[in-house]
């Protein structure tokens, strides 16, 4: 892969900038692009071209993608489900982002393109039930995603066919199921659950008010994927042969109640529960079908969401200790990763 150009849309975000690292550490030169401010971005990776940019803007786009070899698409304005419920018109102008970002690597002539998609485009009918069928790619259509960011990543996969279709371009999609980890959003309204609930168990701890809000009723059921799957999974899509949109996320299926139980016994801690009904909490049941994925690529994200979380929890103990002035103790450290 040496000397290779590789361009990350969003690489200031918390996938972005694992991806960054990872293809650095693979001997790609790298550029990274954001809107945000350098001192917001989540990592900062010495020997790769920083630039802050807004992707929206199409001249941004044209000179990003010049002399990329390959372009990894993830730049969206996104959260958790408290952002996305209450900022819709905000996930849609993503679609702009994606668009100037097809169009300037289709003139630029870049080999190959990823998209990020998300597990929002399903169907809402198909995820009423918390006993819910994993979702099949073909779960998609007849198209109802996510009010707003749904139907963004649901158009911007059509552009990405479209292109393919038309113009030739080498188009890979990848469908994103809650991804998790360190060096990601933790508070401040844009977190998912993983990080809140860490972050609220780790309050809890600092001050001794052994409480905690849930969203909803916690019995609703996701899947979680950890960060080092996420990346593992963006390579096997670049460099695979399938052109359809995939899955990529953990079969792992939890209810929120059950994500709960796991922070707490990663805290050494118990907690009294309140559910508050009138909070955003997206569908009842979302999980992973990943008979495809397996198919393609003989692999699927398989890292435990306990393991995931207690290095989740750890990083997210030392950024709230340092942000609070407190002193909450993390967990023992020594877990590995085999497909890491």
């Amino acid at each position: 892969m040496s000397g290779k150009l590789a361009v990350v849309g969003g690489g200031g975000g918390f996938i972005g900038g694992h991806l960054v690292g990872d293809l650095l550490a693979k001997g790609y030169r790298v550029r990274s692009v954001d809107i945000k401010p350098l001192d917001d971005w989540y990592q900062v990776h010495e020997g790769v071209e920083n630039i802050v940019a807004d992707l929206k803007a199409l001249e941004h786009c044209h000179a990003v993608c010049k002399g990329a070899d390959e372009v990894y698409q993830l730049a969206a304005d996104m959260g958790g489900m408290g952002f996305i419920e209450n900022n819709k018109a905000l996930c849609m102008l993503s679609v702009l982002t994606n668009t100037h970002m097809l169009i300037a690597a289709k003139e630029a002539r870049v080999p190959r393109f990823f998209y990020s998609s998300s597990a929002c485009v399903y169907n809402a009918d198909k995820q009423k039930d918390a006993n819910v069928v994993a979702l099949k790619e073909e779960d998609a259509y007849p198209a109802m995603p996510e009010d707003g960011y749904g139907w963004e990543k649901l158009f911007s996969e059509r552009m990405c066919r479209h292109f393919r279709e038309d113009f030739g371009m080498y188009t890979r999609v990848a469908r994103f199921h809650n991804v998790y980890g360190p060096f990601g959003t933790w508070d401040g309204g844009r977190e998912k659950a993983p990080a809140a609930m860490c972050r609220k168990i780790i309050h809890a701890k600092a001050t001794g008010d052994h409480s905690i809000e849930i969203w909803g009723t916690g019995e609703q059921t996701r899947s979680f994927m950890y960060i080092d799957d996420c990346i593992n999974g963006i390579y096997k899509f670049m460099q695979g042969d399938c052109v359809e949109p995939l899955n990529l996320g953990s079969s792992e299926l939890v209810t929120i109640n059950q994500l709960v139980d796991i922070v707490e016994d990663i805290a050494g801690i118990k907690l009294e529960r309140s559910y508050n009904l009138n909070a955003p909490k997206g569908v009842n049941g979302r999980n992973s079908d990943n008979t495809l994925i397996q198919k393609h690529f003989g692999w699927e994200p398989s890292i435990r969401l306990r393991d995931g979380m207690e290095r989740t929890y750890n990083w997210i103990v030392g950024e709230y200790n340092a942000q609070h002035g407190t002193s909450v103790e993390p967990t023992p450290a020594g877990i590995t990763f085999a497909n890491a």
